[in-house]
């Protein structure tokens, strides 16, 4: 598909963001704030008006983000765990003893805060207290569930559900292979996680029933659920897949909707919060929005050659943000 499309155009209507030329690694809402999370030491902080304020949080690379509600996790090569608000106010949650790279992170409930360092995995709750998982080898993603306090840990060969606050050992769900992301459905009733092949894996949880879902160009590096819970969204191929999750098998024996060809491979996606919309960045630098049910496009950012890197929605749905490789970002309203 060439580059100029038939969809309508809000192209004139984003407004540029400058991040000093950093890649954007991540991007987040907090409030009416978008917190585009540099590659390097900070966060900038834009408001609805368009003012920046720029915070250094790290002494070095940024490595994972994570978002919720107001606050904003970061981890870093620098070793530590930072915490950040909308006025860019920011404390040290924690650091690790050997000064590792943290390179997972995830917000779960009652302020809980998780990170991984190597093949270890931590949990500080809301009170303070710490507990720690060793995984059997290096830890490729964290997720809090939806309901209780539990968290999913991706490694090889599987994904461990780790209950912190109990003294049991943690149920393992068994798949050959590196899982490198995980995600819980909103309704808490499948994991998902992206592979290092060109592949997703999947399980009910109620019967840890299995289910592969392929078809990739290229490993899954972004996947996101629609508002309802009905979709999963995600990247890795020439077209935006959206595997179904409505009903109780999921998307077992069921194709996938696939909209959006294009000449580059999809690398990010992000889900708009009340609307079945998906935004849709490619490695060509184009960023659509797609409408689920009609297949409609609107285009926000033409190619520019540079990937897309980081997409956010606020929770309201009426702005729109968008980073890349290179440094490029936007925010649009949406209305």
């Amino acid at each position: 598909m060439s580059d100029t499309r038939s969809a309508s155009s809000i192209t004139a209507r984003m407004r540029p963001v400058a991040t000093g030329g950093a890649s954007v690694v991540g991007l987040h809402f907090l409030g009416d704030q978008a917190a585009f999370v540099l590659g390097e030491e900070a966060i900038l902080l834009v408001a609805p008006d368009g003012s920046v304020k720029r915070a250094a949080i790290h002494s070095g690379a940024i490595l994972c983000a994570a978002s919720a509600g107001t606050r904003l996790a970061t981890g870093g090569d620098d070793g530590k765990i930072v915490i950040a608000d909308a006025q860019g106010s920011h404390i040290v949650a924690a650091a690790d003893e050997k000064k590792r790279w943290i390179d997972q992170i995830a917000l779960g409930p009652d302020n809980a805060i998780a990170w991984s360092a190597g093949k270890t995995a931590y949990v500080r709750t809301g009170k303070g207290e710490t507990r720690t998982f060793d995984a059997v080898s290096s830890v490729g993603g964290l997720a809090f569930a939806p309901k209780g306090f539990r968290l999913a840990v991706a490694h090889y060969n599987g994904v461990s559900l780790w209950f912190p606050n109990a003294k049991s050992k943690p149920d393992i769900l068994t798949w050959k292979g590196s899982h490198l992301g995980v995600t819980f459905s909103p309704d808490g009733k499948f994991l998902v996680t992206a592979m290092q092949e060109p592949m997703l894996h999947g399980w009910r949880l109620a019967d840890a029933k299995n289910m592969r879902m392929s078809g990739y160009a290229a490993r899954i590096r972004s996947m996101a659920w629609t508002f309802d819970g009905d979709y999963l969204a995600t990247g890795g191929s020439d077209q935006l897949i959206l595997w179904p999750f409505h009903g109780k098998d999921g998307p077992m024996g069921k194709e996938p909707t696939l909209l959006s060809p294009h000449a580059a491979r999809l690398v990010t996606v992000a889900c708009h919060p009340k609307q079945d919309v998906v935004a849709a960045g490619f490695a060509d630098g184009m960023v659509l929005l797609v409408r689920i049910g009609d297949a409609a496009e609107i285009l926000v950012k033409k190619p520019s050659l540079v990937p897309v890197t980081a997409m956010a929605f606020s929770g309201d749905g009426k702005t729109f943000a968008f980073g890349c490789e290179d440094g490029e970002a936007g925010m649009v309203d949406l209305g």
